[in-house]
């Protein structure tokens, strides 16, 4: 397994809608285990594929390191769906690997209820609530172009304005491996 390099906020593959995954293949196999390898070393608890540079509508996932979510197993998801959000919602802060160092809380549904498929294409259906339903919305968001900064306010916006800029311009110190600015997708 190795580790991949993340992009970053300003790199064009994360604002584009990803394309579905026809099927899984030694590369796809490859591709989800370097995922989890990446997300470990990383200390993130999702990623999704256009966060390491693939085109593809792929995400995982593991909330285990998070105390109280110790006995969840980690998974992935292929060509996720959400079905169904809750009316009731939450505040929690939220990071991400392609924009490191800025955590910022941030409003979403409380629960949701997700359909995909695994590495066998057998379809699974997941309800999560709490954390795991914020995870899997971030995580789908990223397959559809949409980052978290999306949801600031507009005195986020202005207030994390020069660190957004650094990011893009990679001039800050990362703590994992990140990409030269992505133009181009992989997969």
């Amino acid at each position: 397994m190795s580790v991949l390099p993340v992009t970053l906020y300003g790199d064009k593959i994360l604002r584009k809608k990803v394309d579905k995954v026809e099927e899984v293949d030694i590369k796809t196999i490859e591709l989800i285990k370097n995922m989890f390898e990446t997300m470990k070393n990383s200390n993130g608890i999702g990623l999704a594929a256009n966060q390491v540079g693939w085109n593809k509508s792929i995400f995982v996932i593991d909330v285990s390191p998070v105390e109280g979510y110790e006995n969840y197993k980690p998974f992935v998801a292929i060509n996720p769906q959400i079905i169904e959000l809750t009316d009731e919602t939450s505040v929690y802060e939220e990071g991400c690997l392609s924009i490191p160092n800025i955590k910022v809380e941030i409003e979403r549904p409380k629960g949701v209820i997700l359909r995909y498929y695994d590495t066998d294409l057998k379809e699974h259906t997941l309800e999560a609530d709490d954390l795991l339903a914020r995870v899997v919305q971030h995580e789908d968001d990223h397959l559809l172009g949409i980052l978290f900064v999306d949801y600031f306010s507009t005195s986020q916006k202005k207030k994390y304005k020069n660190q957004l800029n650094k990011i893009r311009k990679r001039d800050f110190d990362a703590e994992y491996p990140v990409s030269e600015n992505i133009e181009y997708t992989l997969g």
